[in-house]
């Protein structure tokens, strides 16, 4: 018999070992940095309330550990595994009130192993890992509010400040929020399950409030963020075939991605029997949270004929190893916890075995990229033609976010090169299409 301190004691060596293991190896193996951690740096040299590709929540989040670390790559790999862990810990929480039982909280948490969203692509901090604390936040503080009578002012607040934080992530975000306020308008106006409260409003007040400063950066910029967004669904040049085909891919990737998800949840059942009752509200705010997202985004992708970047789904199975237990957990028997750890511990060694092998073998990838030389080189060149310090850096995110990041003024990347802008510069000097800078 496992018992109540053991599975704590258990959970918390798990987080522990999941976030050294993912700071670690990634540390070790990579010679540079991600690409998306390299743009979200260069974005957080010139802080701002959006940026030409996301809004700018993990551009801040960055930013505040650049201050704190400076440029030693293993804090943003920390960061980004600090996010996962914090997720996964207020993913036990609220497993825990949902299911009533410890036991298989953790199981709800040690599935999400078998999704690569939550190991294997993580050590690349980006707005997916971004949205992922405050997409189980919103969630639990949510089902806090419906769970109860009379909604507390505090906690309506709580949810309208998560939410934000995840909007600001990125705007896919809102595909939960709708899940949640129709969930809300079901429980509500047609279940009549509850009365309305006026309180269950601050949480809208709150996220349009704290909101309005982005809003007012898209209209200052013509909505630049939402124009990057439909360019990479290629809405602009989708066809007719494409409602159909784009759709069919998301589907059989999704199932892909999910398989091994499934396999370990396989070996923790005595048998496989649907039992659910539409009535209870535990079930429906888990389909609401956890289903109805994915169903809206496939949606989008049929009505707009989009394409959905695999990536994108990073936040929504968050929830999915509670959803699963909470259907089938008559048919989860503990004889079968042997076999479910075998399998735990396969995915949780694979996949930084994997990683480590990729990362050290294949020699063409950006985490290759020799970003610390590039600058070094800059620096010399700097210095035998100017006295003054590089404060600005003009290029792509890719490669100016390299020397903004790697050079030791951390100069503010101010964007595409521009003579204009150039002009303006008390000095500077231009390496293959990159320019540095005085002001």
């Amino acid at each position: 018999m496992i018992y109540k301190k053991q599975i704590k004691f258990f959970f918390y060596i798990f987080l522990v070992i999941h976030l050294i293991l993912w700071t670690l190896i990634p540390s070790l193996t990579n010679n540079n940095l991600p690409l998306d951690t390299i743009e979200a740096l260069a974005w957080g040299s010139n802080l701002d309330w959006g940026f030409n590709k996301h809004p700018p929540m993990s551009a801040l989040a960055v930013e505040i550990f650049y201050s704190i670390f400076g440029s030693n790559d293993w804090a943003y790999y920390l960061l980004s595994q600090i996010f996962i862990i914090f997720s996964f810990f207020i993913i036990f929480q609220f497993s825990k009130e949902i299911l009533n039982n410890e036991s298989l909280a953790l199981i709800s948490v040690l599935l999400l192993e078998g999704i690569y969203f939550y190991n294997f692509t993580t050590p690349e901090f980006n707005v997916n890992v971004c949205q992922i604390p405050f997409w189980v936040l919103t969630v639990y503080y949510s089902w806090k509010i419906f769970n109860q009578k009379t909604p507390k002012f505090k906690e309506c607040v709580i949810v309208g400040i998560f939410a934000v934080g995840g909007f600001l992530s990125k705007y896919l975000f809102v595909y939960l929020l709708i899940s949640i306020d129709l969930f809300f308008i079901y429980l509500i106006f047609i279940k009549k399950d509850r009365k309305f409260h006026f309180n269950y409003l601050f949480s809208i007040e709150v996220f349009l409030i704290l909101l309005i400063p982005h809003i007012i950066w898209l209209f200052n910029n013509d909505f630049i963020t939402v124009t990057y967004g439909l360019d990479r669904s290629s809405v602009d040049s989708s066809t007719f075939l494409d409602h159909l085909f784009y759709p069919i891919v998301f589907i059989f990737k999704q199932v892909g991605i999910l398989t091994p998800f499934f396999a370990m949840f396989y070996f923790l059942l005595k048998k496989i029997k649907f039992n659910y009752n539409l009535k209870d509200k535990k079930l429906l705010f888990l389909l609401f949270v956890n289903i109805l997202p994915i169903i809206l985004i496939l949606v989008t992708s049929m009505i707009m004929g989009s394409k959905i970047r695999t990536m994108w789904m990073t936040p929504f199975y968050v929830f999915f190893g509670t959803l699963l237990v909470y259907i089938f957990q008559k048919y989860i028997v503990k004889q079968n916890y042997k076999g479910f750890m075998v399998s735990f511990l396969i995915f949780f060694l694979l996949s930084p075995i994997t990683y480590a092998y990729v990362s050290i073998t294949k020699t063409d990838k950006r985490t290759d990229y020799p970003g610390k030389q590039i600058a070094e080189k800059v620096q010399r060149k700097w210095d035998n033609e100017f006295k003054e310090q590089i404060n600005v850096v003009l290029g792509n995110e890719w490669s100016a976010g390299n020397l903004s990041y790697h050079l030791k003024t951390r100069p503010v990347w101010e964007g595409e090169v521009d003579k204009n802008k150039l002009d303006t510069y008390k000095a500077y000097v231009c390496i293959d299409e990159i320019c540095v800078g005085n002001k």
